[in-house]
């Protein structure tokens, strides 16, 4: 699965307590030739580290080695390395594995604990920005969902809507012009009723920006009769996208993309520089990890790729450079900014992730404060 798919859901369950030991496997992977074909043999390697890890750890009784075993078999063989991104993270406990690929670095690593390690799917998740997309016309919603460059089709929870059969050809009305009559019609307003009961349940359950696509007059009827699609994030005036295809329907949201971005960064700026007139700013990784742990950042700002090493001690962070020494066990965070993130999304924090160079000038990070 991709982060994308990663929904609140899904991570309260990842999160939830597990018989020990549960098993997290998180390995970099490489998205293109010639480099990918070493990824077969790291994995196996890596396999090789956790069943050892597995069998000397007394807390693990024997059925639960030889069950963990095939947990991690059955994952392996299931791991389709062609479509590999930066990471692989797999999960197995006695009864279960899960497969995920994260477009983010993080270290090679096994742990076993009470529960899987999830702050690197978090932290993906948030720094590709999710998105819906919901394409409407008078007769078909479809909505999409969407990280970055990447755009599918989301299937279930009232979607694709399709209105039921009436007297008109609506899409053709649509390319020849006939909208009013269309429009104007109280078959396609509860039509579009029913796409806006889906709309909002899917906003409720999972928040995210909304892109709205579709012919003027499809997406004014529908915020008239609804509420859930009255303030999206960007409409892109454009029918027949209904059923995509991804290619074509992400090529004309890009602008609108690049438009909400400027608008973010430039949001972001300003609530820093006004943190800081206000005195209720931090900045610098050691700063902002106390304002993140303690729940008193509102904001936090990153650049997209700050991935520092860190030790971690008494609750404060020493930056390392070069080989580290010790590891996990000894404090060693490689993926020090996913903890923070993760940390700071359970407190409510907003988390924003900045292209880099954007804040150089207070060390990479920075945070406006609550008090």
């Amino acid at each position: 699965m991709e982060t994308d798919a990663l929904t609140s859901d899904m991570l309260r369950d990842l999160r939830s307590d597990r018989p020990y030991p549960a098993v997290s496997l998180t390995m970099p992977t490489h998205r293109r030739e010639p480099e990918n074909a070493q990824d077969a043999l790291q994995l196996r390697n890596l396999l090789a580290e956790a069943e050892r890890r597995i069998d000397t750890d007394p807390q693990a009784s024997r059925q639960d080695r030889i069950d963990l075993h095939a947990q991690l078999e059955r994952a392996v063989a299931d791991v389709d390395l062609r479509h590999a991104m930066d990471v692989l993270v797999l999960y197995a406990s006695t009864e279960e594995h899960q497969i995920w690929t994260v477009p983010r670095h993080v270290p090679e690593r096994v742990v076993l604990s009470d529960t899987f390690l999830t702050r690197n799917l978090v932290a993906a998740k948030a720094q590709a920005h999710p998105y819906w997309v919901l394409a409407v016309a008078a007769d078909r919603a479809t909505l999409w969902s969407a990280a970055g460059g990447t755009l599918h089709q989301h299937e279930g929870n009232g979607f694709p809507a399709v209105a039921p059969e009436g007297e008109w050809d609506v899409q053709h009305k649509e390319r020849v012009g006939d909208q009013p009559s269309t429009f104007s019609d109280e078959h396609t307003r509860r039509f579009m009723r029913t796409v806006d009961t889906a709309l909002a349940a899917m906003l409720s359950a999972e928040p995210r920006p909304l892109f709205l696509v579709g012919l003027a007059e499809a997406m004014t009827l529908l915020q008239e009769v609804g509420t859930a699609a009255r303030a999206p994030a960007a409409t892109v005036v454009k029918g027949s996208l209904t059923d995509g295809p991804e290619s074509v329907l992400l090529q004309e949201l890009e602008p609108a993309r690049a438009a909400l971005a400027a608008q973010e960064t430039s949001r972001v700026d300003t609530a820093l520089d006004d943190a800081r007139s206000r005195r209720s700013f931090a900045a610098g990784l050691d700063e902002v990890w106390e304002a993140a742990r303690t729940g008193r950042a509102a904001m936090i700002a990153v650049e997209e790729h700050f991935q520092p090493t860190v030790r971690l001690t008494d609750g404060h962070l020493t930056p390392l450079s070069g080989e580290p020494d010790g590891g996990w066990e000894a404090g060693v965070r490689e993926d020090i900014v996913d903890e923070l993130v993760e940390t700071a999304l359970d407190h409510g924090t907003e988390v924003v992730f900045l292209p880099d160079d954007r804040l150089t000038e207070h060390d990479r990070i920075a945070a406006v404060l609550r008090y």
